[in-house]
């Protein structure tokens, strides 16, 4: 079996160059064979990228997210087009909308995103994209705006009822160590509607540890206890699972699986 790790913020886990090597090297261990590195801001990518660039299984997106909203960057977007030019960037991103820290205001934000969605369309990309209490602004704006190659609704922590809607348009559905929450009824109840060829899964390391490690920082390396807990909950056997999880991952990023 082998784990695609859709999402983890591997220069938020630590900061030394070596132990970010480290921690890409413990999460091939426990078969966690493919990582896409995020990064907030265009500062962060730059070092980040650099730090992992001898890590070949390691893949990367670029983007502005809406906490840097306020100070995206002299020519962030120059510098975006630039990036994507880059081995192994395979998506915009993390981009979105966050009304829950108020960074900025509604309206820059959603200027930030639309722009960044139209270079995606531009760029033929994928976008991963961050939504935080603002699923309905997120969903009217990829209706209109989606590009064609699709994105990822990362960490999802909307409802059942909201994935049915998203459902109609190119979208995937990426959970993290937070569905292995007893309380996370909103997410138990979302894998009930979904197909399984739009379901992928993260760490959002380090955040979201799942729920056998509470209390520690998340890793890529406990990306499986998540795929377990996925394929108890959809009743089937733990290597169905990883391929298929493998098989959306790469369709999604536009990769080949070998």
């Amino acid at each position: 079996m082998q784990y695609f790790e859709t999402h983890a913020h591997v220069g938020l886990i630590c900061d030394d160059p070596i132990e970010q090597l480290i921690v890409i090297q413990e999460a091939r261990q426990a078969s966690v064979t493919r990582l896409v590195s995020i990064c907030n801001s265009l500062h962060d990518f730059v070092k980040i990228y650099d730090n992992l660039k001898s890590a070949s299984n390691v893949f990367h997106a670029v983007g502005v997210s809406p906490s840097e909203v306020q100070n995206p960057g002299k020519d962030w977007a120059q510098i975006i087009e630039q990036s994507v030019q880059l081995p192994r960037v395979v998506a915009i991103g993390e981009i979105g909308l966050d009304y829950y820290r108020k960074f900025g205001d509604k309206k820059s934000q959603i200027e930030l995103f639309i722009t960044q969605l139209d270079m995606a369309a531009k760029l033929n990309l994928p976008v991963i994209i961050h939504n935080r209490d603002a699923g309905k602004d997120v969903l009217d704006i990829l209706r209109d705006r989606l590009p064609p190659k699709g994105g990822v609704l990362h960490c999802y922590s909307e409802d059942a009822e909201y994935a049915k809607r998203a459902l109609d348009l190119n979208l995937y559905f990426s959970f993290a160590g937070n569905l292995t929450y007893r309380n996370a009824r909103n997410l138990h109840d979302t894998i009930g509607v979904l197909p399984l060829d739009r379901i992928l899964i993260e760490s959002e390391s380090p955040f979201m540890v799942p729920a056998d490690f509470r209390g520690k920082r998340n890793m890529p390396k406990y990306l499986p206890l998540t795929a377990r807990f996925l394929a108890d909950m959809l009743e089937i056997g733990d290597e169905e699972l990883s391929a298929a999880l493998w098989e959306n991952s790469n369709r999604f990023f536009g990769l080949p699986t070998e």
